[in-house]
């Protein structure tokens, strides 16, 4: 397990060069988890993150364009998502930062525990049916993880709406949420690949895999896949109503879910909303500790 705590909670201030990376982990006005905060922030202060990064970045989003181009003649002529989730499995194991890993792999395991949240706290709601990812090490990213994800958000908000549509069922302020969904210890994932190829960092590597992931996809598949980015303000305002604090949707900043973005922002989009799942589970593990005083 990760533990890039020590890296900052041991660091000495020098007044006349502050670390902005210092700076960042001891401030506490949005909730995060300090592990993930110090294993994100950590990875982002990489030399990858500082200088291959921004060459990615261009070389990505261009391989977008091109491919929409491409799709635009024959949008449905690849459609492999085993594949994909073979080559997303490799880079994951082979090329990206410990830390990177670890982010990713609580980004599904969180995900799972907010939907269930909000499942668990709106009356009536109880039969509507869940897939609950909760991946332990990188080799579970080969069941289809990324793909399944996606679906997951989708199917629980139609399911969800449709059930407050047919049955009558309100989301509403609860005075003692049911938290029992969320985890407020360390995750139990197994130890990550630490070789001296693991240099990638996170914004990179999902730069680079953005391409890839349109790739092996139909084109609808991969605008699905990019517009359901947009969709963490509508868990948020879900989870905040329940929780009564819309004053801390101000962290979750993929806003807009009915306005379509390009996808050539999609890896950008993508950083905010894992950032945007870390912080509103945050929020929920603080109200179960608060609970539970």
């Amino acid at each position: 397990m990760l533990h890039k705590r020590e890296h900052y909670e041991k660091m000495v201030n020098e007044p006349r060069n502050p670390s902005h990376w210092h700076a960042l982990y001891l401030d506490k006005s949005v909730p995060f988890n300090p592990d993930a905060k110090a294993a994100f922030l950590y990875d982002s202060s990489s030399k990858s993150r500082q200088f291959l990064y921004p060459v990615a970045k261009v070389f990505a989003r261009l391989s977008i364009i091109l491919m929409q181009l491409f799709k635009i003649v024959v949008p449905n002529l690849i459609n492999a998502p085993k594949l994909l989730h073979k080559c997303l499995y490799l880079g994951m194991k082979y090329f990206i930062t410990p830390e990177a890993n670890f982010v990713i792999l609580r980004h599904f395991y969180l995900g799972s525990e907010v939907l269930r949240f909000i499942k668990d706290n709106v009356e009536g709601a109880q039969d509507i049916p869940m897939n609950p990812l909760k991946p332990l090490s990188v080799n579970d990213v080969k069941d289809n993880l990324f793909l399944e994800h996606d679906l997951n958000l989708y199917n629980f908000i139609i399911n969800l709406n449709t059930a407050i549509a047919e049955k009558g069922l309100k989301i509403v302020k609860k005075e003692h949420p049911d938290f029992s969904a969320i985890s407020t210890g360390e995750l139990p994932f197994e130890d990550f690949r630490d070789g001296w190829t693991n240099f990638i960092d996170l914004g990179t590597a999902i730069e680079l895999f953005t391409p890839v992931y349109q790739f092996y996809l139909t084109d609808n598949d991969f605008w699905r896949a990019t517009n359901s980015l947009q969709l963490d303000e509508v868990i948020g305002i879900y989870a905040s109503t329940i929780m009564d604090c819309p004053e801390k949707l101000t962290a979750l900043n993929n806003k807009h879910p009915m306005i379509p973005l390009p996808t050539t922002d999609a890896a950008f989009r993508l950083l905010l909303h894992g950032f945007s799942t870390e912080v509103l589970h945050a929020m929920l593990v603080q109200g179960k500790v608060d609970l539970q005083r």
